[in-house]
């Protein structure tokens, strides 16, 4: 497949290019080797309470890229959990978090800092990446509307390709050929997220789906409110559930630009994500009542299919 850059692509690489010619991250440095283990394993104890897809994809790893990648995860999702579960002055929080991720050498005692200075360092992360992630997470702060798609991408830019990004850093890829397909997996997931969640969304006072195409469809506020499933609904699911699985199969080929050792993973995690438009279909697009997920037993199942489509450098269906 031939990479198709979108209207709404050019600004996001413009600051994924921007970003990747930052100032590195710092040289790594010599630690105390026993702190360092419980750093990671405290990133480790965040992944697996909270991500059962992220901690089992991240497992397909070799043990030095999967600790890596578990302490990216634990930066990541307590930079979200810093808007999405807000106290007293969130800004200024944020502000202290920002300084706190950026040190080179974070105090023995702050082991998610540590860890994440020493991924940061081991894989020569930009950190421009995290301040784009942290910027993409404070705007839930101020803006809770997204009038058109192409305005929404740039909001799953920071907060989803920037992951990406930075992953494709720990892994390993052959080049900036790579960062396309980064921007726009990253752009899959979180639509995928924002598909499922639009009912959690909602109680939080937050809609992600674009205005412009909830009015194509003849879908207001009021709609989301009641939680009714008609034909519009129904229609304007389909819609969106179509464009991202297009999404996902225009990332797919980015996979072989990946280091051999962590293309199962990749896929595995878009894989598995991509599993959950199943789970909304087969449950007549109800994402008010309930949230889609994937079983265990369903996401071991689909392993097998991912890791051979990852071998044969086509999209995996399910």
């Amino acid at each position: 497949m031939s990479l198709q850059i979108h209207t709404w692509e050019q600004s996001l690489l413009s600051l994924a290019h921007e970003a990747r010619h930052s100032i590195p991250s710092h040289s790594p440095t010599k630690r105390n080797e026993t702190v360092l283990r419980q750093a990671y394993a405290h990133c480790e104890a965040i992944t697996a309470q909270h991500s059962r897809s992220f901690h089992l994809a991240s497992s397909l790893l070799p043990a030095d890229k999967r600790r890596a990648a578990r302490a990216l995860y634990a930066f990541c999702r307590t930079s979200d959990d810093l808007v999405d579960q807000p106290q007293g002055d969130v800004g200024a929080r944020l502000n202290q978090w920002r300084q706190r991720m950026a040190l080179a050498e974070p105090p023995a005692e702050d082991w998610l800092a540590l860890a994440w200075a020493d991924t940061r360092a081991r894989y020569h992360i930009p950190h421009r990446y995290a301040e784009q992630l942290i910027d993409g997470v404070a705007r839930d702060l101020y803006q809770t509307r997204y009038d058109t798609f192409d305005e929404l991408a740039g909001y799953a830019y920071g907060v989803a390709s920037t992951v990406g990004l930075m992953s494709m850093h720990i892994i390993g890829f052959a080049g900036p050929a790579a960062i396309p397909y980064a921007i726009k997996l990253g752009v899959a997931l979180q639509t995928t997220n924002i598909l499922r969640d639009v009912g959690q969304d909602w109680q939080m006072g937050r809609v992600y789906l674009p205005q412009q195409e909830l009015a194509a469809f003849e879908l207001t506020e009021a709609d989301i409110a009641v939680g009714h499933v008609d034909a519009r609904w129904r229609a304007f699911m389909q819609f969106q559930i179509e464009r991202n699985r297009r999404l996902y199969a225009e990332a797919w080929p980015g996979i072989s630009l990946l280091n051999r050792d962590g293309r199962f993973a990749i896929a595995a995690a878009a894989g598995l994500y991509q599993a959950l438009l199943d789970d909304i279909e087969r449950h007549d697009y109800d994402v008010f009542h309930r949230r889609a997920h994937v079983s265990g037993w369903e996401k071991l199942s689909r392993l097998p299919g991912i890791w051979w489509a990852s071998k044969k450098g086509r999209p995996s269906v399910g």
